[in-house]
């Protein structure tokens, strides 16, 4: 198959549809491709000899040379005949700038798939349909009908919309913002969001990507690409449609609550990428996240001298979800010491009208030294005795003595223009406003917290004996086969329970007294007694209820009952009903569930419970599968998380409890593609103890591809299946599995405790400590991309990491690299060539053509083993060889 360099770094272009007309689109292109550098250019037209000076030909098949790249512009109608010329003459790839496709109807759709089933049987690449093409400004190539072509910068733009996109590269051009590439996706029938930024990741010239997005397209593909990217690099989207609710109808309070939009938001958070809200957030974006001054959380510090601006910036950050840092004891003893003795005494800091530049540089020294502050805004209004650049000046200064991410407001028009331009020149972000400098300082500090969760470590949660899911598989099948897609309540627990989460099952007492006794056992806050003498068995006579002590739940729990009872005992006269508040058991309600969205598949929704779940609305999203971190995360996300560490006298929940239940529903999730929606409502905590008093469980109606493993999941979880146990030669244990960001003490320990010799063999250079983010990249990684297997002993009760095998997958050339690294202690045992064994039975798996590596030449038993199990070498300059083995 091609590769993406077919299309974005093509040496020989064919137009197709080329022509010399005055205006029209063919002449536009041609246009542009004419104006690269160091490209073939060939125009195709079978009405012309020659097009603007160059030879024309009839069709793709008569030119004489191979092609990397056709762009097409002709009638939707001929472009499925002219895609399949492309594949027959060799052509890579296509860029399809014709109309006329989906966005059209029925007919358009059945043209769309009539290309894409060519495109797979010659394994070409394609963008579009009903595009505008790309430019690289950097590599001096256009192939667009866009007549002007940006200046060359470090941005890479990818828009859905051709015409956002075009009037946001003329915005762009007014403001002086240069790119590294523009590329409009258009219907997205090949190459789509996750191709893009899988290809701008290895893009020396990108240093961040903007993205205009009207759907994901392959979520899984993109989450797993921008993951990658985002690690190094920012990736800031502009995606619109927040308030569109989900086309499907939802059957469960997770499925009411859990929109589209809120679904976005979370899978960006899990993959590190910032979403804006406004065109012009997306540049200011993208010129301060690639900074080193990241706010370390969301405290910020105002300096003023106007309260009414300080205020509007409280406002703004307040609503964007920052804090108004505290200042501390030592700060407010030195403003007291720099400022009048009437400035405001706290944060925002008031310098006053009569400040001079002396003055706002204390306020923001001191601010900036204070532990609690992560970042210091600076407002200037052209009131103050301090002139406009000497302020700036001075903020310049400080800004180079801290760490700390110092943004401004330079409030005014032509007075403060040379001020704000001395402050962008050296790096200071600044804005006419206080609300859009607030805004920045939002993303910089959400962008920083999203990889701090890609960085973090997560730690282990005890561990459960791994479920049965036999019987639990049976139970659904069951239903099916009964043709039911909602399990009873019954079922429905059962199904949890499996898993370890706590559930409490009402059930019927033979006795008042009974249920009484069972009432507290478990925790129920009601008891319902029902007393008839025309019921002839006792089994009959009394029943225990879950329940709240709040009358619209309570009045719902005893409607059950008294179905309950009245189709066991129908001629039963009920002669009277007690009502006791056995305790004040539930002190929180939560709800807990999952519903199956068309873009991201399963997605957990945790917040507050109860009846009143979908009226409150307070709750957060996040994807599937969790470790403790993410639960932790999801946890915290919530207004609830603040309630129920304590509320009004109540007990606090079991935090790590409710992120054990948490790490434990997603593990069902995995499990199940079956399940199309669950509700835990309410979850109570009782006691602190977290319990399931209800639970609704709803299939999936659509059919189930279970060709893929996990066909309802866009992030591969932990892949258990690999886990096996191997014995050395002496009749030592020891366990090889898949690596976790739970590993990396071990890592780190294998690493430090490495001789300078292995070290040098295996990463080709000596080194010291490792850092927390480069372990991180080694722990932390896409079962998608990476495959870590790493080996472990225990001994003295100690678990120890004493070698790891890894492969890592090149999505464009479809092979993979390979390395190995075996403990010092621990060579010569057979390891290394069962991991090796291991690596490349996966990559056969995974259908790569070849594994490759490269090895220092004088690692003479990295080479012997490579060689015996079938690699072959080529020396290459700098005392490396080059080993390859192929799959196919």
């Amino acid at each position: 198959m091609a590769t993406l360099s077919s299309i974005f770094d093509p040496k020989s272009i064919a137009l197709i549809g080329a022509t010399d007309k005055d205006g029209a689109v063919g002449r536009i292109i041609l246009t542009n491709l004419l104006n690269s550098r160091d490209r073939k250019i060939f125009p195709v037209n079978p009405h012309k000899k020659t097009l603007l000076g160059h030879e024309c030909y009839p069709d793709i098949g008569s030119i004489p040379e191979h092609l990397d790249l056709a762009v097409i512009a002709t009638p939707a109608k001929g472009v499925p005949g002219l895609v399949e010329d492309c594949g027959k003459a060799g052509v890579g790839g296509a860029v399809i700038i014709s109309a006329g496709f989906k966005e059209t109807g029925a007919e358009g759709v059945l043209l769309e798939e009539q290309i894409s089933d060519i495109r797979k049987r010659y394994g070409m690449r394609i963008l579009g349909a009903n595009c505008l093409g790309f430019i690289r400004p950097n590599a001096g190539l256009n192939t667009t009908f866009m007549e002007t072509t940006p200046p060359p910068g470090d941005i890479a733009f990818i828009s859905q919309s051709g015409a956002l996109g075009d009037a946001i590269l003329d915005w762009a051009a007014d403001a002086h913002v240069g790119f590294s590439m523009f590329v409009s996706l258009g219907s997205m029938i090949d190459v789509g969001f996750g191709d893009l930024v899988d290809f701008l990741g290895d893009d020396w010239d990108t240093k961040s990507i903007l993205i205009y997005m009207e759907g994901v397209g392959d979520a899984k593909k993109f989450m797993s690409a921008a993951r990658a990217f985002s690690l190094h690099k920012p990736i800031i989207v502009l995606k619109p449609g927040r308030f569109a609710e989900s086309a499907k109808a939802a059957r469960s309070h997770t499925g009411a609550m859990a929109g589209d939009d809120t679904i976005y938001e979370a899978a960006f958070k899990r993959v590190g990428v910032v979403r804006v809200r406004e065109i012009e957030d997306l540049f200011d974006a993208a010129e301060v996240l690639d900074s080193r001054k990241l706010p370390g959380g969301p405290r910020l510090a105002i300096v003023t001298a106007a309260g009414g601006p300080g205020v509007m910036a409280t406002d703004a950050l307040i609503d964007l979800g920052g804090e108004l840092a505290r200042l501390s004891p030592e700060t407010i003893g030195k403003l007291n010491n720099a400022l009048p003795p009437h400035w405001s005494k706290g944060n925002p800091v008031d310098v006053l009208g009569d400040a001079d530049t002396a003055r706002y540089a204390k306020a923001v020294d001191a601010c900036l030294a204070d532990p609690g502050v992560d970042g210091v805004l600076v407002i200037y209004v052209p009131m103050t005795i301090a002139g406009s650049e000497d302020v700036a000046r001075a903020v310049v200064d400080s800004a180079k003595k801290s760490g700390k991410p110092i943004i401004t407001a330079w409030m005014g028009g032509r007075q403060v223009r040379n001020a704000r331009e001395m402050l962008v020149q050296n790096n200071i972000p600044t804005y006419e406003t206080p609300e859009k400098a607030v805004r920045t300082y939002a993303n910089m500090f959400r962008y920083k917290r999203n990889l701090g969760l890609l960085y973090e470590t997560p730690s282990e949660l005890s561990e459960h004996k791994t479920p049965q899911k036999g019987p639990l598989k049976d139970l659904i099948k069951k239903a099916a086969l009964e043709g039911r897609t909602l399990l009873n309540e019954k079922e429905s627990k059962e199904l949890i329970a499996g898993y370890g989460i706590p559930t409490t099952v009402p059930r019927l007492a033979s006795t008042s007294e009974e249920a009484e006794d069972v009432a507290k056992q478990l925790g129920y806050p009601v008891v319902i007694k029902i007393v008839s003498p025309d019921i002839s068995h006792k089994s009959d006579v009394g029943g225990v209820i879950t329940g709240i002590n709040s009358g619209d739940h309570l009045r719902n729990a005893y409607a059950r009952m008294m179905r309950e009872v009245n189709e066991r005992a129908p001629r039963a006269a009920i002669e009277g009903v007690t009502v006791q508040k056995m305790i004040q058991a539930i002190d929180y309600e939560l709800i807990l569930g999952s519903k199956r969205d068309k873009d991201f598949g399963s997605v957990i929704l945790f917040g507050m419970g109860g009846i009143t779940a979908e009226l409150i609305k307070d709750f957060s999203i996040a994807l599937p599968p969790l470790n403790q971190t993410l639960a932790k995360r999801l946890l915290e996300e919530t207004k609830a998380y603040r309630l129920i560490q304590g509320y009004r006298g109540k007990a606090p929940a079991n935090l790590e409890e409710i992120e054990e239940i948490l790490v434990s529903f997603s593990n069902l999730l995995v499990d199940f593609p079956e399940i199309a929606e669950i509700d835990i409502n309410p979850l109570a905590v009782s006691r602190g103890k977290p319990h399931a008093l209800d639970a609704r469980i709803v299939l999936e109606t659509e059919p189930i591809n279970y060709s893929s493993q996990y066909p309802h999941l866009v992030i591969t979880p932990y892949p258990i299946g690999l886990i096996t146990n191997w014995k050395f030669t002496d009749g030592t244990e020891v366990v090889l599995r898949p690596i976790k960001p739970e590993d990396e003490p071990m890592e780190r320990e294998l690493l430090e405790s490495l001789s300078e010799e292995s070290r040098r063999t295996r990463f080709f250079s000596f080194f010291g400590n490792v850092s927390h983010d480069r372990l991180v990249l080694f722990c932390n990684i896409d079962y998608d991309r990476q495959l870590a297997i790493v080996a472990e002993i225990t001994e003295n009760g100690h678990k120890k990491m004493i070698g790891v095998g890894r492969l890592y997958v090149d999505v464009e050339k479809n092979s993979g690299e390979f390395g190995l690294l075996v403990h010092d202690s621990f060579q010569k045992k057979g390891l290394g060539h069962k991991l090796l064994q291991i690596l490349i039975e996966r990559a056969r798996k995974k259908g790569l053509d070849e594994i490759v590596g490269e090895v220092l030449t004088e690692n003479d038993k990295m080479l012997g083993l490579a060689t015996k199990v079938g690699f072959t070498r080529k020396w290459l300059a700098g005392g490396t060889t080059s080993i390859r083995l192929p799959l196919r």
